[in-house]
């Protein structure tokens, strides 16, 4: 494991080397924040309510910014695939001696790690300046291990999107619906709470909730119950989706057909 320990210590010694890229996009968790504010301020007050489905305005937004923390910071390896079967390079890839799945979470953990942690601190501050400091610290452990949990479930995804490229080359459909399904049946726009609760029980069985909804709602309400629900259901999906990659990556090798020079 040394080698691949030695490609993520690189990757973020390059993520580093350009702080004002990563921080500039930060910029966009502060203005999707900030629109949500506005727009669960007035639902709240509409409703007359302090509290909906269990939910406080200040629950909800801290709901929302870590949310977008993870969505925005996770690991988009589908194009960067996509991008070496379409220029060949992804010939050089493979010859390398190291296995070519775990150099892609190297590389995705090291481009995710400061990109995720600037959008926690602008995004943070955000919501700390308008509505009060975050949730209670104790709960924090429990929420890294669910968050390292949905990014696993998110790379897993992802890399099985890239190696669709391998037969397909062109992944930009399939990126789209997975994207859209993380954002409504994820929870990402709206917490899962807020809908009805026929549709809660399908959606709470599927890994968009894992990858968005569970780390979410533990960071926000932290209890025991919940914390051991959402590991139990974060290792079921990563055995099958790990499986699933592992396996597709092994039938993909057989069907590369590789352009460019």
């Amino acid at each position: 494991m040394r080698k691949y320990v030695a490609i993520f210590r690189t990757q973020l010694i390059n993520s580093l080397a350009y702080p004002l890229n990563f921080m500039g996009r930060s910029l966009m968790v502060v203005m999707f924040l900030w629109i949500f504010l506005q727009l669960w301020r007035t639902v709240y007050t509409i409703n007359g309510q302090g509290i909906i489905n269990g939910l406080s305005l200040h629950d909800t937004l801290w709901y929302l910014m870590l949310a977008e923390t993870l969505e925005l910071g996770r690991p988009r390896l589908d194009g960067v695939i996509s991008a070496a079967v379409k220029d060949g390079s992804i010939a050089y890839l493979l010859n390398k001696p190291y296995d070519f799945l775990l150099y892609q979470l190297s590389i995705g953990l090291g481009e995710s790690l400061p990109q995720m942690g600037t959008n926690a601190l602008f995004g943070g501050a955000l919501v700390w300046v308008m509505l009060g400091p975050p949730p209670i610290v104790w709960g924090w452990p429990g929420t890294f291990l669910a968050l390292a949990g949905a990014w696993l479930l998110h790379f897993c995804v992802n890399a099985l999107i890239g190696l669709a490229a391998f037969i397909t080359e062109e992944v930009t459909p399939f990126t789209w619906i997975y994207q859209k399904m993380v954002f409504v049946l994820g929870g990402m726009l709206i917490p899962l709470d807020f809908y009805p609760v026929w549709l809660q029980n399908i959606v709470y069985k599927l890994p968009f909730a894992a990858m968005m909804y569970i780390p979410a709602r533990l960071f926000v309400q932290p209890t025991w119950e919940r914390f051991w629900r959402a590991m139990s259901i974060q290792i079921f999906w990563l055995f099958i989706l790990g499986g699933l990659l592992v396996l597709f990556y092994r039938l993909g090798l057989r069907r590369l057909a590789i352009n460019g020079g």
